[in-house]
């Protein structure tokens, strides 16, 4: 009976939720009309402008000369120059913001830390998480201006700010028996820290760690668009230039190395799970669903 009441109550909620997302939307649109014609604009836009896309991107740059040989020639064009940068740029920006919004996490998390060091580190966690990547990006190139330093540098600021919530909420959903512990042995917070919390929270650090890479390359495709290095800057360049097929060449090719990032990150976070029940995937796993390797 209960749980009929509390269903009913959900539906009634939800239904109560997008009622009100739809008067919202209806008060912001001025002109629904506007719709009507939005279907066959986007067809004439695609067969005049973005398909098919111009592969050229792929072809190496005339200068400077590339001295890769066949069939290594690629890695001289601007996708493979540009794909690199934006994981270069996202690999160290994970790196150092792991580095410094551990200490931060640590000290925001309420069951180490006294009230005022924890809300003081978290005032100082959401300062950097409040602004987007991309704004950030601006800011440093102001500062110091064009080019990849730019963009590792705002990266590592969000992700201090996005990384540090993640790992004190997990720090905090710690077990209470192993802290309960540590203080009856006469530990120190600092002790605490690195002999119960950091390795009992490990799996979780590394698979935010690991989501928080994932999610800087996809941001290093967008950064690079206001000069702070990556893929972007070619996107910018050519969007400016009104070459829509060759855009799309680019966000096809980023498309297909997310997934395979992903991919990675599915086989990675699997030595990293202490599931006794979750059978660790091979690689034929990881990009081949068994469904399709057995035939059904």
């Amino acid at each position: 009976m209960r749980t009929a009441i509390n269903g009913s109550r959900m539906a009634a909620a939800a239904s109560m939720t997008i009622l009100l997302s739809l008067l919202i939307l209806d008060g912001m649109v001025s002109d629904w009309g506007r719709l009507s014609g939005g279907m066959d604009n986007l067809v004439v836009f695609f067969h005049q402008s973005l398909w098919p896309p111009d592969w050229s991107v792929l072809e190496p740059q005339v200068y400077p000369v590339c001295t890769a040989r066949a069939p290594f020639e690629f890695t001289c064009s601007t996708a493979w120059i540009g794909v690199i940068e934006t994981i270069k740029i996202a690999f160290v920006a994970t790196v150092f913001g792991m580095v410094l919004s551990l200490p931060l996490s640590l000290s925001a998390a309420r069951n180490l830390s006294p009230k005022w060091l924890s809300y003081s580190s978290r005032f100082v966690i959401s300062g950097f998480r409040s602004l987007p990547s991309l704004i950030w990006a601006i800011f440093f190139v102001i500062l110091i201006g064009l080019g990849p330093l730019a963009g590792v540098l705002a990266m590592t600021v969000y992700t201090v700010g996005y990384l540090g919530k993640l790992q004190y909420e997990s720090i905090e959903g710690l077990n209470k028996n192993p802290l309960e512990a540590a203080e009856a042995m006469g530990l120190s917070k600092m002790e605490t820290a690195l002999s119960v919390v950091i390795p009992e929270s490990a799996n979780d650090l590394i698979s935010h760690a690991i989501f928080m890479f994932e999610y800087n390359f996809r941001s290093g495709t967008i950064i690079g668009i206001v000069g702070a290095g990556g893929i972007g800057y070619y996107i910018d360049l050519y969007l400016r230039f009104l070459q829509y097929d060759k855009v799309v060449a680019y966000l096809i090719i980023i498309f297909a190395v997310v997934l395979l990032i992903d991919f990675v990150s599915i086989y990675a976070r699997s030595f990293f799970n202490d599931e006794d029940d979750l059978r660790r995937p091979s690689w034929i796993d990881v990009f081949i669903p068994e469904g399709l390797k057995s035939g059904k």
